[in-house]
């Protein structure tokens, strides 16, 4: 089966590149290219692709609210999105997966990694490793303002589901979830496939936020640190600031 993909980039080389890695090989294929937000809603209805990968930050619509349209959409609910960006902001980050987002990748990442990010997301799991999960997902979902789900919305999951759910908000994968429970992958996919029915979550990604949220899942506060991206900002954001600040050099990966 192919794979049909979506790409969302307004750096024309960048997507360019991207088109020309995924073509060279036989499981996949690019329906089209956008260059917004907006773009990408409307090529996304016209092709249905499988995976869009979508950059966050773009003119006009940006990643983040075309994410939100698509994830809406019920004639694009088998599509998955993966977002590959440079910006790492928790609160950024935290609104992709709550929209929907099946995935996240930073740019830096290896062409091999872009292609198994994108054959993982089209297979229905989630792109979220323990360093992204923590990274991306924790520090702001663990804040008790992040927190929207009370613990008593879990109560409709069996003890089992809720261990699932919480392995897999460690950012396990279903292999690695079977491993220490002694279960098959196929049994740790039958109890996540149950939790996200129960608990209304579109994407795995949404069932690892809402494991946070409600408290089954806790960690440490983070320590305080600087943000390894510039934040998303508008036009009117530039006019009012002048230009974002210059990141740096080094920069942690998701």
């Amino acid at each position: 089966m192919t794979i049909r993909v979506l790409l969302a980039d307004d750096q024309a080389l960048l997507a360019g590149t991207f088109r020309l890695l995924i073509e060279s090989n036989d499981d996949m294929e690019v329906v089209g290219v956008a260059a917004d937000g907006r773009e990408a809603v409307e090529k996304a209805l016209a092709t249905v692709p499988d995976v869009v990968v979508m950059d966050i930050r773009m003119p006009g619509t940006d990643g983040l609210t075309a994410t939100e349209e698509i994830c809406r959409d019920e004639a694009l609910g088998g599509t998955r999105i993966l977002i590959l960006t440079t910006f790492e902001i928790d609160e950024y980050v935290t609104r992709a997966l709550r929209a929907g987002a099946s995935g996240f990748l930073g740019k830096d990442a290896g062409p091999e990694e872009l292609l198994d990010a994108i054959r993982t997301v089209a297979a229905g799991d989630t792109l979220l490793s323990p360093t992204a999960t923590r990274a991306l997902v924790t520090r702001y979902l663990a804040r008790p303002e992040g927190r929207v789900a009370a613990p008593e919305s879990l109560d409709v999951l069996t003890a089992r589901e809720r261990e699932v759910m919480a392995q897999a908000a460690e950012g396990l994968s279903n292999d690695e979830i079977a491993g220490r429970m002694h279960v098959s992958p196929l049994t740790v996919r039958t109890h996540i496939g149950r939790a996200m029915t129960k608990l209304g979550a579109r994407h795995r990604a949404q069932l690892v936020a809402m494991a946070y949220q409600s408290g089954l899942v806790r960690v440490d506060p983070p320590q305080d640190r600087e943000p390894s991206g510039d934040p998303p900002y508008s036009p009117q954001d530039r006019e009012e600031s002048g230009p974002p600040p210059r990141r740096r050099s080094s920069r942690g990966r998701p």
